[in-house]
């Protein structure tokens, strides 16, 4: 028997007046019970979750796996605003989605079709900060099959002059989309400052600064679903490392450039599609010396200072950086296969979403 890929397939929707306010409101009752729910599991542990409050069980998981912190409560400005429904909430037939308890059925853009012959099992509605409507229908995607299997493997070493550096040798810029608009963000930012708290214009110049954020934000996804679908294309297996992002963004000087590489999002892309399509993702730990071992040789350098960009080797070998970098990543997860290492494999269970609370990296990127 055959198990299809669960896929969620995103679209944009115009909801008329009434759809919004009813849509606002429900945002407001999922944010209240799962608020409500918080301080009860706080208050008395043992309390059961119903499967409505299944992802405050999912924030609790993270939190005992050591891999988020305690769950917060949501706040009605900063939270994100969504809801989901199951199917008997809601109605599905020749491209029309209804909801329940609503007298018209949304307008969707249906920008690309649902596999043939599926229904959506759950459907998620949701508003961004930008004031745009989505609506997200899950369904099983027999397309999604294992690719045939190849006998290669590159190691990836991330930076910020460039965003990937392949063993193979090859660069892959990084188009620093946020550096692009920066300016259009700070323009806007200044107005917002100027603007009264609690006003109507305030909140209109909150919505423009929101609008550059998400521009920034789509430049950034597709271009990392580009290359992370390559990247599980050609390669059988893929060497990355386990850079603690949330810590290296604490370096002032670097924040916004780090933040900007999305290297969490990357690395999370990177292992849901080659979940999908039969590839292997190993992580590197983060205090394997890449950087300061000769792929060549062996040997390992004393340091390595950040603006050392092309060194040489007591052997006579001249390396890049970066280059040299990725061919020791891609000999360290390539061990682990063969005896184990000290390295970590890919994640059990890869989620879009996920974040990883660690120790400080061994270096800058």
């Amino acid at each position: 028997m055959t198990t299809h890929v669960k896929r969620a397939y995103r679209y944009r929707f115009c909801p008329t007046d009434a759809q919004a306010a009813e849509l606002s409101r429900r945002f407001g009752c999922v944010r209240k019970v799962y608020n409500m729910a918080l301080a009860a599991r706080t208050e008395a542990s043992s309390v059961p979750l119903q499967q409505a409050l299944r992802h405050l069980q999912t924030a609790f998981t993270h939190f005992f796996g050591k891999r988020a912190k305690y769950p917060r409560f949501k706040s009605r400005k900063k939270s994100r605003k969504s809801a989901e429904y199951t199917a008997s909430a809601f109605c599905f037939r020749d491209g029309v989605l209804a909801l329940a308890k609503m007298a018209e059925p949304l307008a969707v853009v249906w920008s690309r079709p649902l596999p043939e012959g599926t229904s959506p099992s759950t459907v998620t509605v949701s508003q961004d900060a930008a004031g745009r409507w989505f609506v997200s229908l899950l369904c099983d995607d027999p397309g999604i099959k294992p690719l045939s299997a190849r006998g290669n493997a590159v190691g990836i070493d991330a930076g910020l002059e460039h965003l990937l550096t392949l063993s193979t040798g090859e660069k892959i810029a990084n188009p620093r989309h946020e550096r692009r608009d920066r300016a259009a963000l700070a323009r806007e930012q200044r107005r917002l400052a100027k603007k009264e708290k609690g006003s109507a214009n305030r909140a209109r110049a909150r919505l423009k600064v929101a609008k550059v954020h998400a521009r920034i934000a789509d430049l950034r996804r597709d271009t990392l679903h580009k290359l992370t679908t390559r990247l599980v294309r050609e390669s059988q297996t893929i060497v990355i490392e386990d850079l603690t992002v949330r810590n290296m963004v604490k370096n002032r000087k670097l924040a916004r450039a780090i933040s900007d590489a999305a290297w969490s999002e990357f690395r999370s892309m990177l292992e849901y599609k080659a979940q999908w399509y039969g590839r292997e993702v190993i992580a590197v730990d983060r205090w394997f010396p890449s950087s300061k071992l000769c792929s060549a040789c062996g040997t390992l350098q004393d340091r390595m200072p950040l603006n050392v960009r092309t060194w040489t080797c007591d052997c006579g070998m001249t390396h890049d950086r970066d280059v040299n970098a990725a061919h020791n990543l891609l000999a360290a997860g390539l061990a682990v296969t063969v005896c184990g290492a000290d390295v970590r494999p890919q994640r059990s269970t890869p989620d879009r979403q996920s974040a990883t609370k660690q120790k400080p990296s061994r270096r800058e990127p």
